[in-house]
C-alpha cells in the first residue's frame, strides 16, 4: 500500500550506484521525489538549490563523507539534522561508533531490505 506522501522529496547521498538505485526506486514507489548526490560535497549543492524532506546518507563516502555532511547540515540547516537517516556497512570502526552514538538520528546498517529501508522512512516523515 502506498502512503500519500505530498510529494515530499528525498535526497539520497550514496557513493554505490546499484545501492542508490536501490533506495531510489523504494522512494519513488512509495511517492517521494528522489535526487541522487554520489557524495556529500554534491549533496551541498543540491541542499543549497532545493528544499528536503529527508535525507538518506551512507556514511563512508570518498571526498566529503555522511560525517562531514551532517555537520554542513547541522551548521546550515539545523532541522534538517533531525530528518536523516544513515546507512553503512562499516560499524567496527572507532569513527564511525563515536559518531552514530553521539547522535539521536537513525541508522540503518547495510545491507537493508527495502521493507527495512521504507518502513525507517515512514517513522521519520509520518511518525516523527
Amino acid at each position: 500500500m502506498v502512503i500519500s506522501t505530498n510529494k515530499k522529496r528525498a535526497l539520497i547521498i550514496e557513493d554505490e550506484p546499484i545501492v542508490a538505485k536501490v533506495c531510489s526506486r523504494v522512494l519513488t514507489a512509495n511517492g517521494l521525489d528522489v535526487d541522487i548526490a554520489p557524495n556529500g560535497l554534491i549533496a551541498q549543492e543540491y541542499v543549497y538549490q532545493n528544499t528536503y524532506d529527508l535525507y538518506v546518507s551512507d556514511i563512508k563516502m570518498p571526498e566529503f563523507n555522511g560525517i562531514q555532511f551532517y555537520h554542513y547540515l547541522e551548521q546550515h540547516y539545523p532541522l534538517a539534522k533531525t530528518r536523516i537517516v544513515f546507512t553503512s556497512g562499516d560499524v567496527m570502526s572507532n569513527d564511525v561508533k563515536i559518531f552514530l552514538n553521539n547522535l539521536t538520528t537513525v541508522f540503518l546498517p547495510k545491507p537493508f531490505t527495502p521493507q527495512e529501508l521504507w518502513e525507517t522512512v515512514k517513522k521519520i516523515l509520518f511518525e516523527g
